[in-house]
């Protein structure tokens, strides 16, 4: 449970409750004010500093609902209780850690099982809820790679993408994250329940809705913005044009997380989304998880350490046998040719092509060496 008093959740709920606020305007009132207490017993000229005078008005009003939102979250915390649930706040230590460097990150969230230190390497995967067989084939080999090499994979649990996502984590022991449109205790979609419980007893649900909440189609934007917040990076198998995955891809972008996108075939509805953001240059074109562990290596190297795959280039048998010659120290081109059997203009031609596969240098006096 959060740090916070119930005095002071109070105070957050009863300011969140005033109509026109939102995390973004509590930080400028907060910059202002320094706790949300001061905020509340703020006369109407210093708080008209900050937010324009309807506003002001509605802050000071506002306290006379005090007695309805302490019983309200006096209801809330019992059912928490009950559901094994939590309230964590943006200043809790036990706030995910990538969550709160975003612009705007919730400033309470809802939880159900916990959150570890390996989270903090998360990757999301997103898309369609109707995938194609490549999809769903595509979504379970990149999750099950991914989670193997101890990534916590993040969804919505939407149907499609995003429930075979959460599954194929599970699948091989590993950890997942969903991020809900609905209260903890609204599971949506109904038929997800039982993924609902064991996602929340090997890893962690999330929202940022109150309890009760039903998944309203508004609530999904906001929904999609703690998906790629919560990631390094963050994966589109499939979607269209219109789909919510965009929405969450244009979100990493704003958030300077990594996106990736596996491709499709054109004419194909679901793909249309992702051919479109690789077109863009929005997002990186994949082919399997390596891309995605060399393109993160850096930032995932404290829990994967060693384990990050090497690609695989492909050489025709003429690059092998002059690479089998090359050592780190420069070898003349001629040494090169009469150790291969090959002619020096041969020998130029697949060293060119070597050195475009970044495998080998050139340097002064036709030397060569491998990088």
């Amino acid at each position: 449970m959060s740090k916070l008093t119930f005095e002071q959740l109070t105070d957050l709920k009863l300011l969140l409750s005033v109509e026109g606020i939102g995390p973004g305007k509590i930080r400028k009132l907060l910059a202002r004010f320094r706790s949300i207490e001061k905020i509340l017993s703020a006369n109407l000229k210093s708080l008209k500093e900050v937010v324009n005078e309807n506003l002001a008005k509605r802050i000071q009003k506002i306290n006379n609902n005090r007695n309805n939102i302490e019983s309200a979250l006096r209801e809330e915390s019992d059912t928490l209780s009950k559901i094994n649930g939590n309230i964590i706040t943006v200043w809790d230590e036990s706030f995910p850690p990538l969550l709160k460097k975003i612009y705007d990150p919730p400033l309470l969230i809802y939880t159900k099982g916990t959150f570890t230190r390996d989270d903090e390497y998360s990757i999301a995967i997103v898309g369609t809820r109707q995938p194609t067989n490549y999809g769903k084939i595509q979504t379970e080999r990149i999750a099950s790679e991914l989670a193997n090499q101890n990534i916590t994979i993040v969804s919505g649990l939407a149907r499609g993408i995003d429930s075979i996502a959460h599954k194929s984590a599970l699948k091989v022991g590993k950890r997942t994250i969903a991020v809900t449109g609905s209260g903890l205790d609204v599971i949506y979609p109904p038929e997800n329940a039982k993924l609902y419980d064991e996602i929340a007893e090997k890893g962690l649900i999330i929202s940022e809705y109150e309890l009760g909440a039903k998944p309203d189609a508004v609530n999904f934007p906001k929904r999609n913005r703690i998906i790629s917040g919560l990631s390094l990076g963050c994966i589109i198998v499939e979607t269209g044009i219109t789909g919510g995955a965009m929405q969450t891809a244009a979100f990493a972008l704003d958030q300077n997380r990594e996106v990736f996108a596996v491709p499709g075939n054109l004419g194909v509805k679901q793909s249309e989304g992702t051919n479109v953001l690789i077109q863009r240059g929005e997002a990186k074109l994949i082919r399997n998880s390596e891309d995605v562990l060399l393109e993160l290596e850096l930032k995932l190297k404290p829990i994967i350490g060693k384990n990050i795959p090497k690609p695989k280039i492909e050489m025709n048998l003429f690059e092998e046998k002059i690479i089998s010659v090359l050592k780190n120290e420069p070898v003349q081109i001629d040494v090169i040719a009469t150790s291969t059997n090959l002619s020096t203009s041969d020998c130029l031609v697949h060293l060119l092509s070597l050195e475009f596969k970044g495998l080998v240098k050139q340097l002064p006096g036709k030397m060569f060496a491998l990088i």
